[in-house]
């Protein structure tokens, strides 16, 4: 595949995060960062793209080449002509250490794991579940499902850069989700963005609080040392719940929707 193909499989699938973007617009040498209005986890989305149209695994230790438009056509044109070069799953960490029990302060009780690809239904009956309100703060815009790249995305991380923990509990004989927290490391940095949603009934009960601890809790386990987090500037219950955490808010005076939450871990 010459460079060209590439450049083309690249600008697509910049174009299927950001349908807005006006591709022709680009300057190939410039920082798409400043070009490309997308957060951590689009970008990831970028690099998840790129497998799935060009089946090549960019190794996390290249994330930091991947600044230009011209970078990645660079990066991704020497991964594919390294040898033995071939598509494959990011390896993970040992999962089962990360396997906890909670009780909570309401007397129920949790399991908190790591998501995986087999979870894609009972993440999508999770989020089907969830009022209307609370799906509204989760992901800031107005749905009743997950779309199939979406449901994708959450369940199949790679438990390395993007990590993913649900809380459920088990009723008759059936594992339920009750609750989910993730962050995503934003590429060459030791900075993540996380984003957490608990069931309406069960917001309250603790859960919350649980989820974000163990949650940080891998997060310095792996080096990690900021935390951010994008609110809607009216969801006053999780700005009060971030302060509780240690989390510092910030408003940016061109956005009135949404606040910027930090914390050093």
């Amino acid at each position: 595949m010459d460079s060209t193909e590439i450049r083309v499989a690249v600008l697509e699938t910049l174009k299927s995060i950001a349908p807005e973007l006006d591709v022709g617009c680009l300057k190939p040498d410039q920082p798409l960062r400043h070009q490309v209005d997308l957060d951590s986890m689009d970008w990831l989305n970028v690099i998840a793209g790129l497998h799935e149209k060009l089946h090549v695994d960019i190794a996390e230790s290249d994330y930091g080449r991947l600044s230009t438009l011209d970078a990645i056509v660079a990066c991704v044109a020497s991964t594919l002509s390294a040898p033995g070069a071939r598509a494959g799953h990011m390896v993970g960490t040992d999962l089962a250490k990360f396997i906890r029990t909670h009780k909570l302060l309401d007397g129920r009780q949790v399991c908190v794991r790591p998501i995986h690809a087999e979870d894609a239904q009972m993440e999508a009956d999770f989020v089907r579940h969830l009022s209307r309100d609370s799906r509204y703060e989760r992901f800031m815009v107005s749905m009743n499902e997950l779309p199939p790249a979406k449901l994708k995305y959450l369940t199949e991380v790679d438990y390395e850069h993007h990590m993913a923990l649900v809380a459920t509990e088990t009723r008759d004989g059936k594992e339920v989700e009750v609750g989910v927290a993730r962050y995503v490391i934003a590429p060459a940095t030791t900075r993540c963005e996380f984003a957490i949603a608990v069931d309406d009934a069960w917001q309250g009960s603790g859960l919350a609080g649980s989820l974000m601890a163990d949650l940080m809790d891998i997060a310095r386990d792996r080096g990690v040392t900021e935390m951010e987090g994008f609110v809607l500037a009216v969801n006053h219950k999780m700005l009060k719940f971030a302060r509780q955490l240690g989390f510092s808010l910030h408003r940016d005076p061109d956005d009135r929707e949404t606040v910027h939450v930090v914390r050093t871990l």
